[in-house]
């Protein structure tokens, strides 16, 4: 891997990182934090404020450790919010069954 420039900004660092992750779908603090120039300490900071607008998560775990970012999430893919997924289930049952499974395929293409 090869290393980026210490003088980037945490805002770009950060974006720089959920990028990677996106393309690699997972890798560890250490990899992260070499590859970037930065201490562990900071990656982990950096990791938590992702995932404050993003569905990363930490594992646990020596060899299988980690981040991963959520299976099917990629930057620049819009995604419902839980309040407008909410409001389409609740308009599904009012549907047609052929609108129902329109419906349906909407949600599935649209929600973690």
């Amino acid at each position: 891997m090869k290393s980026v420039k210490k003088s980037m900004r945490p805002n770009e660092r950060r974006e720089a990182i959920l990028k990677a992750l996106c393309r690699r779908r997972q890798d560890t603090i250490v990899n992260l934090a070499n590859e970037f120039g930065v201490s562990i300490r900071t990656i982990k900071y950096d990791i938590d404020e992702l995932t404050l607008s993003h569905p990363i998560e930490t594992i646990r775990g020596r060899y299988g450790g980690g981040v991963k970012v959520a299976d099917g999430y990629y930057i620049g893919r819009k995604y419902l919010k839980p309040r407008q997924r909410e409001l389409l289930l609740r308009v599904q049952t009012e549907l047609s069954d052929e609108d129902a499974i329109l419906m349906q395929s909407i949600l599935d293409d649209f929600t973690l």
